[in-house]
Order: C-alpha cells, then sequence, then structure tokens
C-alpha cells in the first residue's frame, strides 16, 4: 500500500539534461521560478516603496489631519489656533508640532477630548523636536506657568510626545502656579514620551494630578527632564511629579531637578522602574521622594521603586597623586538619595502619620550624598538590595534651617528612625539614628576635597533609545519575508544539485 510512496520512477538525470540545456539564467531554469521570482520582486518593490513612503511621511512632516503641520507663524496667533483645533477636531485628533520650530505660546494649551496627541511631526528627538515656549505674562509673581494642560474631564488616553517644553524661568523667582506639563486629573491611559521639559517657572517640570484620586494608568517614559528650578532656599521644583494610582515611570533621566528628582506621592500600584536621576550643577534635596502623606493618606500600597540609578556629586577638578576625592565647583550633592517617611521630610507636620506599604528595591547610587537612603515614620515597607557602586562619598553639615531641638545624625548611606519605623522589612546595612527629622535641613561642605572622582558610571534608561520608524518597521518584516523566500529557493536549488550528484 505504501509502495507509491517510495516506488517512484527516478527522473533525476532528465531533469539534469533539461536544466544544463536551459539557456535562461540559472535562476529561471527550475519548475515554477517564474512565480518565485516573480513574487520575490514583487515583494521586495512593495516593500521598498512602502519603507520610502513611511519614512517620507516622517521626514517630510505629513501630518495625518491635514497633509501639514500647524505652524508657528503669525506667532500672535498661535495660541488660538492650536487650542481651536483640539477643540474642534474632537476624539483621536493629532495636532503636530512643525520640527525644529519654537512656538512662543501665551497660555497653556489645553487636550479637549479623549485620544488626542500633540507631537512633532516625524517623531524626531533631540532639537529636532518642536519646543513649547512659555511666554505668557508673569506680574506679582502670578502668570502662565504652564505649557501643555490634559486635566479636562475628557482627557483619557490622551498623548503628549517627542516635543520639549521650555519654561523660560531664566534664573527668576518662582511663579505661582502649574507645572511646566500638567496631566492626570480624573483621566486613564495617558502618555508621556520621549519628551523634553526644563526649566519651568513654577513647582514641577512634569505633573501627573491625582484628580479625585481616580487618575489611573498613566505611562511616563523616555523623557529627558531638567533643569527644574533652582537650588536657592525654596525656590526648587521637581524633575516628575506622580500622583496617578496604578502608572508607569520607567526609562527617563532628570538632570539637575532641585526638590525632587520623581516624587511619588503615594499613587497606589505605580512603578517607578530604571530612571536616571542626576546632578551637575545644582544641589538636590531628594533623588526619589515617599514621603508626601497627601493626597492618598500616606498608602504606597504595591507602589514599587526599582532599578533606579541616582548620581550625586562628583569632583570636577582632575585626581592629583592617587587622591580619591576632590573640589566640585557648585558644591552640589544630593541630600537624600531616597527618602522614605514624611518625617524625614517634613519633621512633625503631619505628627504620627506615615508612609506605608511600598517597596523599593534594587536601586543604585553612587557620587557625593548626605544620605542614600533615610527611612523615618514607615509601616510595612520593604527595602531590600539596594546598593552604592563606582566611588561615593557622604558629606554635609548642620545649615541654618535645621532646628535646634533636632539632632542631625551624620551623613551615612543608610540611615533609619527606629522610633517611629514598624513592621518593615529592611535591609541589614542600615545605621540607626535617634533623629530622623527634616534632614534636607543639611547642607554640603563649603568647598574643600570632598567630593569622589571618576564621573557617572555607564548609565541606563536614557531617552536616547528610540524605536523603529513605521517605514523601517515594514521594511524589516518584508526584509524577513525576501529572505525566507531566498532561503526557499536556494535550499531547494542545494537540494537538487546533491540529489543529482548521488544520482551520478
Amino acid at each position: 500500500m505504501l509502495s507509491a510512496l517510495y516506488n517512484r520512477p527516478n527522473s533525476i538525470l532528465e531533469k539534469q539534461r533539461r536544466i544544463q540545456n536551459d539557456h535562461r539564467q540559472l535562476w529561471y531554469r527550475l519548475p515554477r521560478s517564474g512565480l518565485y521570482m516573480g513574487t520575490f520582486y514583487a515583494t521586495f518593490t512593495v516593500g521598498m516603496a512602502e519603507s520610502i513612503r513611511l519614512d517620507d511621511y516622517s521626514v517630510h512632516a505629513m501630518s495625518q489631519n491635514n497633509g501639514a503641520c500647524e505652524p508657528p507663524d503669525p506667532a500672535n496667533t498661535i495660541t488660538d489656533r492650536l487650542n481651536t483645533l483640539l477643540n474642534s477636531s474632537g476624539p483621536g485628533f493629532v495636532l503636530q508640532l512643525c520640527p525644529s520650530k519654537q512656538y512662543l505660546i501665551q497660555a497653556p494649551i489645553r487636550f479637549a477630548a479623549p485620544d488626542q496627541e500633540i507631537s512633532t511631526t516625524g517623531y524626531p528627538l533631540g532639537e529636532e523636536r518642536a519646543t513649547l515656549v512659555v511666554n505668557g505674562l508673569v506680574e506679582g509673581g502670578t502668570g502662565h506657568t504652564t505649557a501643555v494642560d490634559g486635566t479636562c474631564p475628557t482627557c483619557s488616553g490622551v498623548r503628549l510626545r517627542n516635543i520639549q517644553i521650555d519654561g523660560t524661568r531664566r534664573g527668576a523667582s518662582p511663579t505661582q502656579g502649574g507645572g511646566n506639563i500638567e496631566m492626570g486629573g480624573s483621566n486613564s491611559n495617558q502618555l508621556i514620551e520621549y519628551v523634553r521639559s526644563y526649566d519651568p517657572r513654577s513647582w514641577s517640570c512634569l505633573h501627573i494630578a491625582e484628580g479625585a484620586l481616580d487618575c489611573a494608568n498613566a505611562t511616563v517614559q523616555h523623557n529627558d527632564i531638567g533643569p527644574c528650578g533652582s537650588d536657592n532656599f525654596q525656590e526648587w521644583a521637581d524633575g516628575i511629579s506622580m500622583s496617578c494610582r496604578n502608572s508607569l515611570v520607567r526609562n527617563n533621566t532628570i538632570i539637575d531637578a532641585t526638590d525632587g528628582g520623581i516624587v511619588v506621592f503615594g499613587s497606589p500600584g505605580t512603578v517607578i522602574e530604571e530612571n536616571v536621576i542626576r546632578i551637575d550643577n545644582q544641589t538636590l534635596l531628594g533623588g526619589i521622594n515617599m514621603v508626601d502623606y497627601d493626597p492618598f493618606s500616606g498608602d504606597y500600597t504595591s507602589t514599587i521603586v526599582r532599578n533606579n540609578l541616582i548620581s550625586g556629586g562628583f569632583a570636577h577638578d582632575s585626581p592629583d597623586d592617587g587622591a580619591s576625592k576632590g573640589t566640585n565647583l557648585e558644591d552640589a550633592i544630593i541630600k537624600i538619595g531616597l527618602a522614605i517617611g514624611p518625617r524625614t521630610w517634613f519633621g512633625e507636620r503631619y505628627a504620627a502619620n506615615v508612609s506605608h506599604s511600598g517597596t523599593v528595591t534594587g536601586n543604585r547610587f553612587t557620587g557625593a550624598f548626605s544620605y542614600a537612603i533615610a527611612v523615618t515614620s514607615a509601616r510595612n515597607f520593604t527595602v531590600q538590595d539596594n546598593i552604592l557602586i563606582g566611588n561615593t562619598s557622604f558629606i554635609g553639615k548642620q545649615g541654618p534651617n535645621c532646628s535646634t531641638t533636632d539632632t542631625v545624625p551624620d551623613p551615612a548611606p543608610f540611615v533609619l528612625d527606629l522610633n517611629n519605623t514598624q513592621e518593615s522589612n529592611l535591609q541589614s546595612d542600615f545605621k540607626s539614628i535617634s533623629d530622623g527629622d527634616s534632614l534636607t535641613c543639611v547642607l554640603p561642605p563649603d568647598g574643600g576635597d570632598y567630593w569622589p572622582f571618576g564621573g557617572n558610571p555607564a548609565e541606563h534608561g536614557t531617552t536616547s533609545r528610540r524605536g523603529l520608524s513605521g517605514g523601517a518597521i515594514v521594511g524589516v518584516v518584508l526584509a524577513t519575508v525576501v529572505a525566507f523566500a531566498l532561503l526557499l529557493f536556494f535550499g531547494r536549488k542545494y537540494w537538487l544539485k546533491r540529489r543529482l550528484r548521488r544520482s551520478w
């Protein structure tokens, strides 16, 4: 019964003679070669055409809405024009700005409907991103502070991508108002990515607000943030201020924030991971802060801070005669690399209230700090596997704003106030201190060889990474199909050749 499958006439010699007597190009001699090669050429042509079309779309800034980016001129109408487009175009509208252009706005640009997007045409990185310049009036300490506002009641799913925000403080005192970017509110599934935000007039480069404690599922990723604020007393500003449940803050680079690099306002269920927080020229009060009792009553349940790199100050001079430390021209340090508990920051303001139920693991610290991690007024926290890397130093002195009734602990990597920290799972290298209140009152040394040499270790998670463009993705997929077709073609050819040789 099975003999029909293997007892078949041998036609190898006949096929060999047919191929040898065929004078066409070799790849057309085998049976169905025309079909194979025709399919290959068609697939290749379509793939290359589509790749060119999509990349041309990016390069020439073709908007999906009206075929062109919205120009910044005339400047005296640009604020109204951008807001009119968002208000009149409905859900899903993409407002595309022109690459490398500055938009001098006089008031916030406000999202108006679900799933809208503000972005630069072609989604470039670096200086090619369009820049929204905060340019409205400021008088008597109040005025225009916010470039983009995504807190409207119907702003779920809005996206802010591949643009720059220049807050234009330019060394002035803070202006009362919102951050450079105000997102969140009673919304969900918002996205902020590949955005540069710097020099805010007010208190934050990027704020995700809690709404009625119902903001959820915001994603903040691949952004480059800072400088933010001044390290002069009470002129500080945050890098990223997160107050939204079940959100994700990852792969951002924050440089020269001055209040908190990333401030986590409870935000139950939020993950803060793979971010780089670094200072170059300004002292930062806290790298990552889990200290705010409001608005979630200290609830950090399922909030996870993991695998972040926090880099304090380094020496600016060169090592001499084997010295391990040198001077920093700005006397810049991070006072607390990672702060847990309201008393760490606010002293007695929140009385016996605590931060509770958060997780802090696998974070790395390098450079100059007063304290790498400080824990006070905390309950049910897990703090494990956080380490020092590269060169570090722990420096600082009691400042004029330290309370005369508080005992400021000596600088150290990991400090813990057991008087008000309970039921927590902490790594073994914490040093017990008698008083952990208001630790940000410390000041860096006034000069001297106290800063480690070595600079910042290789960083990860920075915004230089970028996904493939749409055209490139299509090209890769089609190239894979073509490669597979070629593999089948030449594999079949190789198999036939081997069969012919065996028949000799």
